[in-house]
């Protein structure tokens, strides 16, 4: 079984760019995020220990891409990911992520990743 636990436009600001100005400035980052979870145990128990903690997750993705300078989001979103799967264990994950204004005439810029095994 698997059930997907999502967090939508979650805003970040970070460094991450690959030219001068960019190194000198954060930029807005949104993460949009679906994660594969059995939620049937917290359904039947109604306890917070029994789920995928998003504020938790929430949390630590936030300092994490706080404190990192990559220059790409290609590097940035697979860091993002492995944290994700590792820290929270989450079998598998589609990432999203979006660098709002990095081209003038596009409304949108950015990544979709998926990583892990759907269950």
């Amino acid at each position: 079984m698997m059930d997907i636990v999502f967090i939508k436009n979650l805003k970040i600001d970070a460094v991450i760019g690959v030219f001068d100005w960019e190194r000198e400035i954060k930029q807005a980052l949104y993460f949009d995020f679906e994660m594969a979870a059995d939620t049937s145990k917290a359904a039947n128990s109604d306890e917070l220990k029994d789920t995928l903690d998003y504020n938790a997750l929430s949390i630590a993705v936030t300092q994490f891409v706080e404190k990192s300078n990559f220059q790409l989001i290609e590097t940035l979103a697979e860091r993002v990911a492995e944290l994700i799967i590792q820290d929270f264990n989450v079998p598998w994950l589609r990432l999203r992520l979006n660098k709002k204004g990095a081209i003038k005439n596009a409304d949108d810029v950015g990544i979709i990743i998926e990583r892990g095994i759907k269950t």
